[in-house]
């Protein structure tokens, strides 16, 4: 089963830093948030490889959205 990287607060995407098949070490940048004119970067939890990135750059998301999920490192 997939892990996902979830959205803590409503916010505008300013930037995706990561593509499918990319592998990220914990604590690597996935994306670069803005709410309430502050820039937020999301980190990656664990090391692992992008499954799928759910967000583009402009969208605003809410809390408990999926932004990115990674492969399953036991399948």
């Amino acid at each position: 089963m997939a892990e996902d990287l979830v959205a803590e607060i409503v916010a505008s995407v300013l930037e995706v830093l990561v593509t499918p098949g990319q592998e990220v070490e914990a604590g690597d940048t996935v994306v670069l948030l803005e709410s309430m004119k502050m820039e937020i970067p999301v980190l990656a939890e664990e090391a692992g490889t992008i499954a799928d990135v759910r967000v583009n750059v402009g969208d605003v998301i809410q809390a408990g959205d999926v932004i990115a999920t990674f492969d399953d490192p036991t399948a």
